[in-house]
């Protein structure tokens, strides 16, 4: 090769050798760039995700030094240390309605709500450190055995219940039938001890009859998933009635979504019967779908401070839409919606994930429906088993059935009632 061809061979490789250099580094420069940039979006996410995370730095540190230090700590389960950070993370929310239950008090929440068990029927109510019967089913163990509404439990089966929550109560009550039970009980200055056994009572979650002079009487039990075929059933039997009084009191649990079903009856075809609203502003409308003539009954709906959830909202629907006279003392204020989350082990945590809204868009979680006429009951008129509020509901029932007004009756018999 001479040199003259050296001299272009030369030239030639500077000329590959700076392309080359060039388009690696613009290649190197436009990779640095976009890893630059998928670094930062990483970033952005990790501090995002920080944002919404809990730093357990600090939790496993004390955990640490309770391992390496507490005394008796091989003692200690490691399971129940974290079944009471679970218990206590879900109720520092605040929230009564969102709950964490164990596999073995899943099993009997579950059960619970499918209204069909064996115990004593009575309802119960966490109050200081025991529970308070709030009221008895008819015909059950417990009216049977004289317990009575106000009567506080404090011991049952032997076990001081101080302290522990209703659930826990109820596990040690029922199951299975004709199980004996050894309660202890505090009325007022006396303290009483019944023996009782446990029963399975079929109990419809609706029933009818006439009371008085062509008024007809529908009691909601609970909100179920049978129970707005049956109320429709029932309202066919009394489809030529003038009147009727629904009773939903001491009616605090089911399904919101049966209450809607049941207020198509009475709400037409498109009308808005209720929303419910998340945390993400996502927002859900129910209308009401009914195919068939409404029921245009006067209707009286009577309620109590154990109507929750459901029976709020089917009240304060019939309430927006002038389609009933509300009569109670006050109802609990739940208008919140729970959903039920299974863990891998069975255990379950009940989660409030949205709130329920009136057709006028009016929240009712922690707001009371102010009653059309306000009746209040007696510890003497339960300890007589006279039922003032439903008396009560007839005389406004009258009132409504002689008057074109809903509030014009309302007033009459407020008038006629002083």
């Amino acid at each position: 090769m001479n040199s003259k061809q050296n001299k272009n061979f030369l030239t030639f490789f500077l000329i590959y050798l700076t392309i080359f250099l060039l388009w690696f580094l613009t290649s190197e420069a436009f990779d640095f760039y976009n890893a630059e940039q998928k670094l930062i979006i990483i970033d952005k996410n990790v501090n995002n995700s920080k944002e919404d995370s809990l730093n357990l730095d600090k939790y496993f540190s004390v955990y640490d030094k309770i391992k390496d230090n507490y005394y008796d700590f091989w003692d200690v389960k490691k399971e129940d240390l974290v079944e009471k950070s679970i218990v206590w993370l879900v109720s520092w929310l605040n929230d009564p309605y969102t709950e964490y239950f164990n596999p073995n008090e899943n099993k009997n929440f579950m059960s619970s709500l499918s209204w069909d068990f064996e115990w004593i029927w009575a309802v119960l109510e966490k109050v200081d450190l025991w529970v308070k019967i709030t009221s008895v089913v008819e015909n059950s163990p417990a009216e049977t055995a004289w317990i009575k509404p106000w009567d506080i439990v404090t011991d049952v089966n032997w076990t001081n219940i101080a302290k522990m929550s209703t659930t826990e109560v109820i596990a040690l009550i029922k199951w299975p039938a004709w199980k004996e039970v050894n309660l202890v009980l505090k009325r007022g200055d006396e303290t009483i001890e019944k023996q009782l056994f446990t029963k399975a009572i079929v109990i419809p979650s609706i029933a009818w009859k006439e009371i008085d002079d062509d008024i007809w009487y529908i009691w909601v039990a609970t909100f179920w998933d049978k129970t707005w075929t049956e109320f429709k059933k029932e309202l066919e039997k009394l489809k030529n009635k003038k009147w009727i009084i629904i009773d939903l009191r001491d009616n605090g649990w089911g399904y919101l979504e049966i209450a809607v079903n049941m207020l198509e009856n009475f709400i037409k075809r498109w009308d808005v019967i209720a929303y419910t609203k998340y945390k993400d502003w996502k927002k859900d409308t129910y209308y009401s779908r009914s195919l068939w003539d409404l029921y245009n009954w006067k209707i009286v709906v009577l309620m109590n401070w154990f109507s929750a959830s459901a029976s709020e909202i089917f009240a304060w629907v019939m309430k927006d839409y002038q389609k009933a006279i509300l009569v109670w003392e006050k109802t609990y204020w739940k208008g919140s919606v729970q959903q039920p989350i299974e863990l891998k082990d069975w255990s379950m945590i009940k989660i409030t994930i949205a709130k329920w809204f009136t057709p006028k868009d009016k929240n009712i979680d922690k707001e009371w429906i102010e009653p059309d006429v306000e009746v209040k009951l007696t510890k003497e008129d339960v300890e007589k088993k006279y039922d003032r509020q439903l008396e009560e509901a007839k005389k406004v029932l009258k009132s409504y059935l002689n008057s074109t007004s809903m509030q014009l009756s309302i007033d009459n018999y407020k008038k006629d009632n002083k």
